[in-house]
């Protein structure tokens, strides 16, 4: 069990004014690597083994799977008043055990672990996940779940309890094992009258200013609640354009870096004289933006749901953007946006410079101390697929 943890603060009412300069005084928004260390310390985010400092990232924190895990015939959630274990008993889940070498998870098929992070968040913390960039990359479906929640990737104000990850490898079967971090989770700090909102992005009035500031794309700007971007088909000098992942290829081990061949899972997409790319609904891509972007230092960014004028395919398994991403020489954009690709139901046809998504920022709590850096896996990346393969 975890150790005791310190009482919670009192809520002071904001229509005081003798209050109102205090309440509001500390900065809201997300919170980066020393606010989370800080929660470390004051045990607002807890683990029987520690928290390990790889697990932070410049404005959000790696997630580590346990050794519980099972597999599931159905993807759920618990709801009110109900716990991720109930519902799995109330199932007849299937235990898979992920200790030592672990398990093979098999495409096609959902499975439920059990995180080693716990929570106690204070009335003002909620939190939001996502998978990790290789994650998305390797087409691996990840999404959390909390106790009594209503929707995933959602970590509501207050929340004490465990985490749980709900995993369905899509194109391959992939090793994990315990310690492996396939999510990632971010903490917003919030003043009473945020209580109820749910959006908290830069309107498209702000990001304008601030690209005038500092550039956010590379080319010209297209605002529509959010930084749109096109797809690139024409491949920008390079031949390839994207990849297609090859069914039925081997397993991958998610903890094994640079330790595959690209050619056995992935089929390269060459440019085409007419910059045309048809979507298969039952394969997955990588493709990339035709924008440089880069995440100003006090900012961080997330690909937002697909917009339905745009298509019926998403773009988005694994979109958060950390501060000082694709930052380059003299403050230029160096790194485009590496999408993960499905379409949904039919066939799809993209064309170059079509638009695909849209970058959405949000305002950090504070400056970080820390940037996405130079020696980080996808800083000034172009196309790019994951760690795991070889160049």
């Amino acid at each position: 069990m975890p150790p005791t943890r310190p009482s919670l603060p009192v809520i002071l009412d904001p229509a005081e004014p003798r209050v109102r300069n205090a309440l509001f005084s500390p900065p809201f928004g997300l919170f980066g690597k020393q606010k989370l260390k800080a929660m470390v310390g004051r045990e607002l985010i807890w683990a029987e083994a520690g928290i390990e400092s790889a697990q932070y990232q410049p404005a959000s924190l790696d997630l580590r799977i346990s050794r519980e895990a099972y597999r599931v015939r159905a993807s759920f959630l618990p709801g009110p008043g109900s716990s991720v274990g109930d519902r799995l008993k109330a199932l007849n889940a299937e235990p898979v055990s992920l200790a030592g070498k672990g398990a093979v998870l098999e495409k096609g098929i959902v499975y439920v672990a059990r995180l080693i992070e716990r929570l106690e968040l204070r009335p003002n913390l909620s939190g939001a996940a996502n998978p990790k960039s290789s994650t998305g990359r390797l087409d691996i479906f990840t999404r959390l779940i909390v106790d009594g929640g209503e929707a995933f990737d959602d970590v509501p104000l207050e929340y004490k309890g465990e985490l749980w990850l709900e995993i369905s490898p899509r194109s391959f079967s992939v090793r994990v094992k315990a310690g492996s971090k396939l999510s990632q989770v971010r903490f917003r700090s919030r003043h009473p009258q945020q209580r109820d909102r749910h959006s908290f992005t830069l309107d498209d009035a702000d990001i304008r200013k601030r690209h005038l500031l500092s550039p956010l794309v590379d080319g010209e700007l297209d605002l529509r609640e959010g930084v749109v971007l096109r797809i690139d088909l024409g491949g920008l000098g390079e031949s390839i354009v994207g990849y297609r992942a090859i069914k039925n290829s081997d397993v991958i081990d998610v903890n094994r870096l640079r330790g595959y061949a690209m050619e056995d899972f992935w089929e390269p997409i060459h440019a085409r004289d007419d910059r045309r790319l048809i979507l298969d609904p039952d394969q997955f891509y990588i493709l990339a933006s035709r924008e440089k972007v880069q995440i100003p230092a006090d900012l961080a960014a997330e690909m937002a749901p697909i917009d339905p004028a745009f298509g019926e395919f998403r773009v988005h398994y694994a979109g958060f953007f950390d501060p000082g991403f694709g930052q380059g020489a003299e403050g230029r954009p160096s790194a485009r946006a590496v999408l993960e690709v499905r379409s949904r139901d039919v066939p799809f046809l993209l064309e170059d410079a079509q638009p695909v998504g849209r970058l959405v920022y949000e305002k950090l709590a504070g400056a970080p101390d820390e940037l996405y850096g130079a020696n980080s896996n996808y800083q000034h990346q172009g196309l790019k697929l994951s760690k795991h393969f070889r160049v």
